[in-house]
């Protein structure tokens, strides 16, 4: 087993700087279809989020609830009603979707859209609790208050997208049914390395799958540098302002 993976990062080292144009070409159509999907969940996801999140209606939980218990649905399940709605025979067989990264890209949106409605709405909740009386008592608008709360929480949204673009990056039953795994057309990094296990290329496999992890780990330490810049940054702010005071 440890020569199987010092193989297999030999080969993803090869496969990377080799200049290969089919692994540049499957990491940009990864890139491509969850980023495309992670974009078009957060037109619609951000919306409802802020909504659940901020005010008080009847049925809220309700509707929470059924969103936090979609967040871990099942991708093989949700790529096969999708392969029957696209489906030449399907009500949007008329789109042209199936085999396609749009096709893929609009299941990937369905998939990631709990997940952001969930975590966005939970942080405005919280924040809503210890900012909206505070507001209140400085003559704040409703609006503002908003504003104010969205504000508070807005690397909590950073992470929600970014936790919604992973698991569609990493997802294989969508990109799987959906997009065929068609060479040069919709083959993705997960259903690349679906392809070679089944082919007993496992050095292959587990090189796709090291790259895939890389990019993954990439993006998730990217953010938490910038939120910990941006922590920093209020902290030696903070610091300036009592030093300001202590010397007047």
């Amino acid at each position: 087993m440890q020569d199987v993976i010092v193989q297999a990062i030999r080969k993803a080292l090869e496969l990377i700087f080799s200049g290969n144009n089919e692994v540049y070409a499957t990491v940009y159509r990864s890139l491509y279809v969850s980023g495309l999907g992670t974009l078009l969940s957060c037109l619609w996801s951000i919306p409802i989020a802020t909504v659940l999140g901020l005010y008080s209606f009847r049925g809220k939980w309700v509707i929470k609830g059924i969103f936090n218990s979609l967040i871990g649905v099942p991708t093989v399940a949700l790529g096969l009603l999708l392969y029957l709605l696209m489906s030449r025979q399907g009500e949007f067989g008329v789109f042209h979707l199936l085999y396609t990264l749009n096709g893929i890209a609009i299941g990937q949106s369905i998939l990631v859209t709990p997940l952001i409605v969930s975590f966005t709405s939970s942080a405005l909740g919280a924040a809503d609790v210890q900012l909206r009386d505070l507001a209140k008592t400085l003559g704040a608008s409703a609006i503002r208050t908003n504003l104010a709360i969205m504000r508070e929480t807005v690397w909590s949204m950073v992470l929600a997208i970014s936790a919604a673009f992973s698991r569609g990056f990493g997802e294989l039953g969508i990109a799987m049914i959906v997009g065929g795994n068609l060479f040069q057309e919709t083959r993705v990094l997960t259903t690349s390395i679906a392809l070679e296990t089944n082919l007993g290329n496992f050095d292959v496999a587990m090189a796709y799958g090291i790259i895939l992890m890389a990019i993954v780990i990439t993006i998730a330490l990217v953010i938490n540098l910038v939120e910990g810049l941006k922590q920093e940054d209020v902290s030696w702010k903070k610091l300036w302002v009592l030093w300001q005071r202590g010397g007047d």
